[in-house]
């Protein structure tokens, strides 16, 4: 590898030359320990001025911890922290926000019903007057290519323009650090370009960036350095632009991946079929469903794209269970009528679930990984006559933990204990495990390392192999592509017409994502198109 480090002990980074100037951060020794975990041991950082610095690592790595530390969210234990060459305590967010530092949350922290103006003064320190606030955000977002409308609701806005509302709120501030958490997870291709053309922009100005991805395509695009974690430690130092995909990877996860295995199968007929689907939100901030149709093939992975707040949270309703209501006929499952079935009815068709919300709705966060396995899994010798077989529970919850190389503590573990990967690896093999006749999987690989990743979509290839219908429900382009027969988009509550993928390329689902469908707008093709069409 060039310019790499890599080593199973602590990596202090290259010292700075005389010619550079003084590191804007440095970190030195930062050491954060909870009662089950030490999250950072001994972490070294040093972040140049004008440096887009990524910070890598497998889910648990540590990364979150410490960005929050940096921020002034969560004290270290131990360590020093020097800013601009002064040691300083960061005993708050407001004090970091003092000392030039701000952050971008991968989950939006903006109130639905204020607008956009009233978000960003909630964030400031200092008295404001909010017509001159309007202005001033007027004028920055402007400059920077950011455009947004102050006196816009957030409830109106697309994805893209709410982080774009947090991006803005962090430059008001005049930032001489800006921490980006997953800041494109959410992004069509197009707002990614905008996005990179902004950092670009900030780091020639002397702003510093902190940025934290799972994506290696990006990392090796925007970024002159990174710093890898494993298990709360600093393990390499490499210049991304010199490193390959395998490479990165290896550095995080500690071995190579494998690349995914397909196996030969031909689509049987239609077990998923959604025929002319209109739901109504209702959630006042919700996008209703228009006449959404498409068929689901056994043995063929149907992936949906999409930016976050076009009608996926509503059609998962419809396809649970959880939404009642709709036609009979709206909803097939293997050839019987579900539309009106509750989600009992529609498992015991052979219907499988796994929501994009892991904790709260894939898995109860208080109780035990067994505990949680009764919850969609009772009907595997769980419970007898009314009594709950707890040794049968526990042996699910052992044979999925196993199977999933699900890293915890054991079947009595608590849900809430486990990193998003970890959890997501245990809900998904609750439902494979099941052996469903069809899956609907929403963000498989959500916020997930590469190599938890690359593990749940081998995962639901060869499901496919063995002749389950798959609906994959996703943000992430490039898993889509890697793993989908065919894929479509759903934009303003409308289904675009349907591709083979590769018959499509990320720019046009990109353009689709916007709601620019090409052809007849927001025709599908009929459920008996052929999979490969």
């Amino acid at each position: 590898m060039s310019d790499s480090f890599y080593s199973d002990g602590a990596a202090a980074q290259p010292a700075t030359r005389p010619e550079q100037a003084a590191p804007r951060l440095m970190l030195q020794g930062i050491t954060k320990q909870y009662p089950a975990v030490r999250a950072n041991d001994d972490v070294t950082l040093i972040v140049a001025p004008g440096e887009i610095h990524a910070v890598l690592g497998e889910n648990g790595a540590g990364k979150s911890t410490l960005m929050k530390i940096i921020y002034g969210a969560v004290r270290p234990d131990a360590g020093e922290i020097r800013w601009e060459g002064q040691a300083v305590e960061i005993a708050s967010p407001a004090a970091a926000r003092k000392l030039g530092i701000g952050m971008v949350f991968q989950h939006f922290s903006l109130f639905e019903t204020l607008t956009v103006g009233e978000n960003i003064a909630l964030a400031l320190d200092e008295p404001f007057d909010l017509k001159t606030l309007s202005k001033r955000i007027r004028e920055v977002s402007a400059d920077y290519g950011l455009d947004i409308d102050p006196q816009r609701h957030v409830h109106s806005l697309t994805v893209g323009e709410r982080q774009r509302v947090e991006i803005v709120r962090c430059l008001l501030q005049n930032p001489r650090l800006l921490i980006m958490d997953e800041p494109t997870s959410v992004l069509t291709p197009q707002a990614v370009r905008k996005l990179f053309t902004t950092l670009r922009r900030l780091a020639a100005e002397g702003c510093s960036i902190l940025y934290i991805s799972h994506k290696l395509d990006e990392i090796q695009e925007l970024c002159d350095t990174a710093t890898v974690m494993r298990g709360g430690r600093v393990t390499g130092h490499v210049k991304p632009k010199g490193e390959t995909h395998a490479s990165l990877a290896q550095l995080m996860v500690g071995h190579s991946l494998p690349d995914y295995t397909r196996r030969e199968h031909n689509p049987g007929p239609v077990l998923l079929d959604v025929k002319a689907l209109s739901v109504e939100s209702d959630d006042p901030f919700g996008t209703s469903l228009d006449n959404v149709s498409f068929g689901v093939h056994a043995g063929e992975i149907f992936g949906i794209a999409g930016v976050s707040g076009n009608g996926q949270a509503e059609l998962l309703s419809a396809l649970s269970g959880e939404k009642r209501g709709v036609r009979a006929d709206a909803v097939t499952i293997c050839g019987k009528a579900a539309g009106r079935l509750g989600a009992g009815g529609r498992r015991a068709l052979g219907f499988g679930f796994v929501p994009e919300e892991r904790l709260g709705r894939g898995a109860v966060p208080a109780m035990t990984l067994s505990e949680n396995a009764l919850l969609t899994a009772h009907r595997q010798q769980m419970v007898k006559s009314g009594w709950i077989n707890a040794g049968a529970m526990r042996a699910f919850a052992k044979r999925c933990i196993d199977a999933f190389d699900v890293r915890c503590g054991g079947v009595e573990a608590l849900a809430q204990s486990l990193s998003g990967g970890n959890l997501q690896k245990y809900i998904m093999g609750r439902e494979i495990l099941q052996a469903p006749k069809v899956l609907v999987v929403a963000q498989p690989t959500w916020g997930v390392d590469v190599g938890a990743a690359a593990f749940i979509r081998q995962q639901l290839l060869d499901l496919s192999a063995r002749g389950v219908a798959i609906l994959v429900i996703s943000e992430e382009l490039e898993e889509l592509f890697d793993i989908c027969d065919r894929i479509a988009v759903l934009a303003g509550g409308r289904l675009s017409p349907v591709r083979a993928t590769g018959a499509t390329n990320a720019e046009e689902i990109g353009r689709w994502m916007a709601g620019l469908f090409g052809g007849r707008e927001g025709a599908a093709p009929s459920a008996e198109q052929p999979a490969h069409a």
